[in-house]
C-alpha cells in the first residue's frame, strides 16, 4: 500500500469527498485507511459506573485507499506515489510531479 501512517491526504469521492486529513491507521490487507476527521459515524457510549451518563460520541471509521490521494510533502500537491531503489537496494517512495523522495 503507498499510503502509510502519518501521510496527510486528500479524499477523492464519497460524502466527505474535498476534505484533507492525517492517515492514523492502516489496514494493508482490507485495503483500507483511517483519516482524522473523515468518515464520522455517531457511537452510543453505555454508562459504566452507577453515578455516570451515557454519552454519544464521533468515531472516524475506515474508507477505501482507493478513495484517498496522497498531498506531496514538498510541493504541497495532490500527487501520485512511484517506487524506486537506492543502491544499498532499500525501496523509497517518489513524488511523481516534483521527484522528490517521500519519508
Amino acid at each position: 500500500m503507498k499510503i502509510k501512517k502519518g501521510d496527510k491526504v486528500y479524499i477523492k469521492t464519497g460524502k466527505d469527498k474535498g476534505k484533507h486529513g492525517e492517515v492514523k491507521k492502516t489496514y494493508a490487507e482490507q485495503g483500507r485507511v483511517v483519516v482524522e476527521g473523515v468518515n464520522l459515524k455517531k457511537k452510543h457510549i453505555r454508562p459504566k459506573k452507577k453515578d455516570q451518563k451515557g454519552q454519544v460520541v464521533e468515531v472516524a471509521h475506515p474508507i477505501n485507499v482507493s478513495n484517498v490521494q496522497l498531498i506531496c510533502p514538498q510541493c504541497g500537491e495532490k500527487v501520485r506515489v512511484g517506487y524506486e531503489r537506492d543502491d544499498s537496494g532499500q525501496k523509497h517512495r517518489r513524488c511523481k510531479k516534483c521527484e522528490q523522495l517521500i519519508d
